[in-house]
């Protein structure tokens, strides 16, 4: 199906509980990976999730076609999930990469978490990025999300972008070898 159609099944009344019902079904397990790259913990990223998509079916009547659905809703999760984070620093009085490295040693403990101790090791050395080198990172190297899609959810460059991912890949072998 075209996208055109779909996002005109998606607002038609007598269509859209049916379309929403695809776009969840579709969209719900790669949103949640994003979402949890974005704020690790489990319950925290399905909670994030479900925010996501009520706020998508709240604004869909909103949404243009300026852009693709893909990147769309991929914006609202990425700012859904950067406004919980945020939140809970504030919540926690403690600094973005002191709350990242909480919730990275955590994970060891996460029954949902099935890395190892290198997994462990990168996660750690993610939490040291500043976010916007974390969020690149994450979405090209876990999630394979091209610059050009990366550029519209994130409203920033691709070139812009291919620097922060080429500075926080340096960071992070250099935090892995010891350097």
């Amino acid at each position: 199906m075209e996208e055109q159609e779909f996002i005109a099944q998606l607002l038609d009344p007598k269509t859209q509980n049916a379309a929403f019902a695809k776009l969840l079904n579709d969209y719900q397990k790669p949103l949640y990976r994003h979402i949890r790259n974005i704020v690790i913990d489990h319950d925290d990223a399905d909670d994030v999730l479900q925010n996501t998509f009520v706020k998508v079916f709240r604004h869909l009547q909103n949404f243009k076609g300026e852009s693709k659905l893909f990147s769309w809703v991929y914006r609202i999760a990425t700012n859904e999930a950067i406004t919980f984070i945020n939140r809970k620093n504030k919540q926690t009085k403690i600094t973005s990469q002191d709350l990242q490295s909480r919730l990275v040693e955590n994970l060891k403990a996460d029954q949902y978490f099935d890395g190892n101790d290198i997994q462990i090791k990168l996660q750690k050395a993610i939490a040291t990025l500043p976010q916007k080198q974390q969020l690149v990172f994450k979405m090209r190297y876990y999630e394979e999300i091209k610059y050009e899609d990366m550029s519209e959810i994130l409203g920033t460059s691709t070139g812009a972008l291919k620097a922060s991912y080429h500075h926080a890949v340096k960071k992070i072998e250099n935090y892995i070898t010891g350097h």
